[in-house]
């Protein structure tokens, strides 16, 4: 059964102050996902030694990734990747909207592929929202919007998880539930919180989905190592693609990179 893990990695590092790009591997290659989508990594960055984190992890793990720059100062960057060993190309990578008022906020971004899944072109998006509900609000609005899940090539099935710093009760997530499912909801139950690591209270990360996609089963991960590896702890989230697949199984032209223009 395919899955996915959603992981805000808090540029790797843990609650115990350990920096370790490893330790979030080991934690990921525990659960053997399909997919992985990660938020807060830190690429060339001084105060995390310089390394790529998100090649080191796909490394570890025997994926390949596509990472995008939400933040680049000089040859510094921090931001999101998706994971995966199945045939892949990269679609779109892009900026958010912010707050034309508020120009020192933190810039957010998306990044969207295709995956081949069992002959099914899987549209897969990962994403970091704002701090501020008015923000959130209008990155949600643009993600809903014609450059990514309303654009013509953002076909069913669709996958949009991340860390969206919105629980259940807010507008931002309201939205997005208006339009997409969401892999805990209808879950037996209560709902597991994902932040923060320790003594998790809030359900920031979260993956909603269109199309024929049927949710299995949606845990947070609480092994003693996801515990202290994050701030955040994974949510994993088993899913099956319930139509016919759209392709051959060996039709892939998935090498390359194909970007829309933004």
């Amino acid at each position: 059964m395919p899955s996915i893990v959603t992981y805000n990695v808090h540029g790797c590092l843990g609650v115990d102050r350990k920096l370790s790009p490893e330790r979030i591997a080991d934690v990921l290659a525990a659960l053997e996902p399909d997919i992985v989508a990660l938020q807060e990594l830190d690429v060339g960055r001084m105060r995390s030694g310089g390394i790529d984190q998100a090649h080191a992890i796909a490394q570890r793990l025997g994926m390949k990734m596509h990472f995008h720059p939400a933040v680049s100062v000089l040859e510094e960057h921090y931001g999101d990747a998706i994971l995966t060993a199945l045939p892949v190309r990269l679609v779109k990578a892009g900026p958010l909207p912010g707050l034309t008022a508020r120009p020192l906020l933190e810039p957010r971004g998306a990044l969207w592929v295709e995956v081949d899944l069992e002959g099914h072109r899987l549209q897969v998006l990962n994403t970091h929202l704002g701090l501020i509900g008015r923000e959130r609000v209008a990155q949600v609005d643009a993600l809903l919007g014609p450059d990514w899940l309303g654009h013509p090539d953002c076909r069913e099935p669709v996958i949009l998880t991340g860390d969206f710093n919105a629980p259940p009760p807010t507008a931002a997530y309201r939205r997005l539930r208006a339009r997409l499912g969401e892999a805990q909801n209808g879950q037996p139950g209560r709902r597991q919180a994902t932040f923060p690591g320790r003594f998790p209270l809030l359900c920031l990360d979260h993956v909603f989905h269109a199309g024929p996609i049927a949710i299995d089963r949606a845990r947070t991960i609480r092994t003693p190592l996801a515990r202290i590896a994050s701030d955040h702890l994974p949510l994993a989230v088993d899913f099956r693609i319930t139509a016919a697949p759209a392709l051959p199984r060996d039709a892939h032209a998935l090498g390359a990179i194909d970007a829309l223009s933004r």
